[in-house]
């Protein structure tokens, strides 16, 4: 198995580097969030029959940003609600079936869940933004050299209109909602609740899109080399790196660390070579709402069998 390789877990517990933010960091995301309100609250459901007690499934369509229509699944238990809701985000172009087996579960557990696909990774998510710039197989750097075009514009977006139309279900307690993801959904976790006030409570196994700077220059495997291709793609020219990463500052959790207020809950695998644990610490330091993170010494970006049972501890005192 993999041994650490980032910083020991004294420095980590420290660890806390300088954000970069830009002078108009906060401009833009209000600017962005006027433009989602803008995109009326547009929701189709169609029934799925799905071979389980207790629970009743859909495929659950919603307009976002941009006018696009996304895509995702819908649980909920058949019992007298209203019900807590949690919605769920899944990793990097890696959702099974769309995690419906997964999403079914989370409704078993008690919850309305809606797993949202992420446009142009999975289902019929659509990605409407039209980039100015090339790059290699992958969503990391589409539209990498503005933050205007960037892919996780909208995809951030898209979990905030998620939580939205989670919300107006009238099966689903707005009072009691949940984020909740790892990797790229433990990124999404923290952006729907950085941006939306509905969450009381997020949950996000170690999450990407982070401390960018660090991650380029050390993550051994997984999509963060996809900026690292682009680099070597345009053959290395400074002025390009130095306005890709201008760009990547404005989607960076570490520097959306601050707007979250809700309780939230994080893990980390001290092995994890997609994610580095530096990475996740620079996140969970800049927090300064109530937090509380799951190290783990011997396991990497997997699945976390305590850290598990941890989360659902915490989503049961706080939603139920």
């Amino acid at each position: 198995m993999a041994q650490p390789y980032d910083l020991p877990l004294h420095e980590l517990e420290r660890y806390k580097p300088e954000l970069t933010k830009e002078q108009d960091f906060d401009k833009f995301w209000e600017k962005t969030l006027e433009e989602l309100n803008r995109v009326p609250l547009e929701v189709e459901m169609t029934p799925h029959d799905y071979p389980a007690k207790g629970v009743s499934v859909h495929r659950i369509a919603f307009r976002s940003y941009g006018g696009a229509r996304i895509e995702g699944w819908l649980a909920m238990p058949k019992g007298k609600g209203p019900h807590p809701g949690l919605a769920l985000f899944h990793g990097y172009n890696w959702a099974m079936d769309g995690n419906l087996h997964d999403t079914v579960n989370w409704a078993a557990h008690g919850y309305a869940a809606l797993q949202m696909f992420c446009r142009g990774q999975h289902g019929g998510s659509q990605d409407t933004t039209i980039y100015s710039n090339g790059g290699p197989a992958g969503w990391m750097t589409r539209g990498i050299l503005s933050p205007e075009e960037y892919y996780y514009r909208a995809v951030y977006m898209d979990t905030v209109r998620a939580v939205e139309v989670l919300a107006s279900l009238e099966q689903v307690d707005a009072s009691r909602i949940g984020v909740c993801g790892g990797s790229q959904g433990g990124a999404l976790t923290l952006a729907a609740a950085a941006f939306s006030p509905i969450p009381v409570v997020a949950t996000a196994d170690y999450p990407y899109l982070s401390n960018f700077n660090r991650a380029i220059d050390i993550t051994p495997e997984g999509p963060y080399g996809e900026l690292n291709e682009y680099f070597r793609k345009v053959g290395g020219d400074p002025e390009i790196e130095q306005q890709a990463k201008r760009t990547l500052s404005y989607f960076d959790i570490m520097n959306l660390a601050g707007r979250v207020s809700c309780r939230t809950w994080m893990s980390v695998g001290l092995v994890d070579v997609i994610t580095p644990p530096s990475t996740i610490f620079a996140v969970y330091n800049h927090l300064t709402c109530q937090k509380q993170i799951s190290v783990n010494r011997y396991f990497g970006h997997e699945f976390i069998p305590r850290a598990h049972e941890e989360r659902l501890r915490v989503l049961l005192e706080t939603i139920g």
